[in-house]
């Protein structure tokens, strides 16, 4: 009898720190934590942003308030039907990032599960004091699937010489040095839709994040630009 309630206490003893610990605890154990200064490294540095892609899980009125500078969003229910969309980049760095590091563990074993190698799981934005950004990180799909939108305005950051010489149909050119210059051919109404590009997403990003400081709230910027994505259908001038 001594034994069997020993046996039951243990149990219970067990199930109670399960629960405790939470289910992004029992997942943390098989995943590395990347810490939120290495994080923001990455994100305000050119280089080494291009060898990572972030993906926020939170909600989109979460990510719509502030995110790390080039993250995409992808909502955690929404992470498995978007796999397909990611699988080039099942060979790079990707981190995922929530409010907390509990709340996106199980995210970041999703990926793990699913084939992608090199998965990261970071402090959240409640957690570090990232410097958060409010436009959008979109992935080229989503860019060409607005190709032939007429109510998107397309911004081009790339050199001069080379919008001059090919760009997106309809595109206006901007230099990231002189952001404000958008402000001359852009509508009044803030919720126009904007898309911006370059060669990896760098310059665009700054124009990007000029037009949301404006007050224009439907800005989003082209994660993989020109250099990165081929299929960017670019029209000879």
């Amino acid at each position: 009898m001594r034994k069997t309630l020993m046996n039951v206490t243990k149990s219970a003893l067990v199930l109670a720190t399960v629960v405790s610990l939470g289910v992004g605890s029992i997942y943390a154990a098989d995943i590395e934590v990347i810490e939120g200064e290495k994080l923001e490294q990455i994100e305000q540095d050119n280089k080494e942003k291009e060898k990572v892609l972030v993906i926020d899980v939170r909600d989109d009125d979460a990510y719509e308030k502030g995110h790390v500078k080039h993250a995409i969003n992808i909502e955690a229910d929404d992470l498995e039907e978007n796999l397909p969309r990611l699988e080039n980049y099942k060979k790079m760095q990707v981190v995922v990032i929530a409010a907390t590091k509990e709340d996106s563990a199980a995210s970041a074993q999703l990926l793990l599960d699913n084939g992608f190698e090199k998965v990261q799981n970071a402090d959240g934005v409640d957690e570090f004091d990232y410097q958060l950004v409010t436009f959008e990180s979109i992935l080229p799909d989503e860019l060409m699937d607005e190709i032939d939108d007429d109510d998107v305005i397309f911004i081009d950051g790339r050199d001069e010489k080379d919008f001059n010489k090919s760009a997106i149909k309809g595109a206006h050119h901007v230099d990231s040095e002189t952001p404000e210059t958008a402000l001359e051919f852009l509508p009044e109404d803030k919720d126009t839709e904007i898309i911006t590009y370059c060669y990896s997403g760098n310059r665009s990003s700054v124009i990007a994040e000029y037009l949301e400081e404006q007050g224009y709230t439907n800005v989003r910027n082209s994660l993989d630009g020109t250099k990165e994505n081929k299929d960017i259908p670019l029209e000879n001038k």
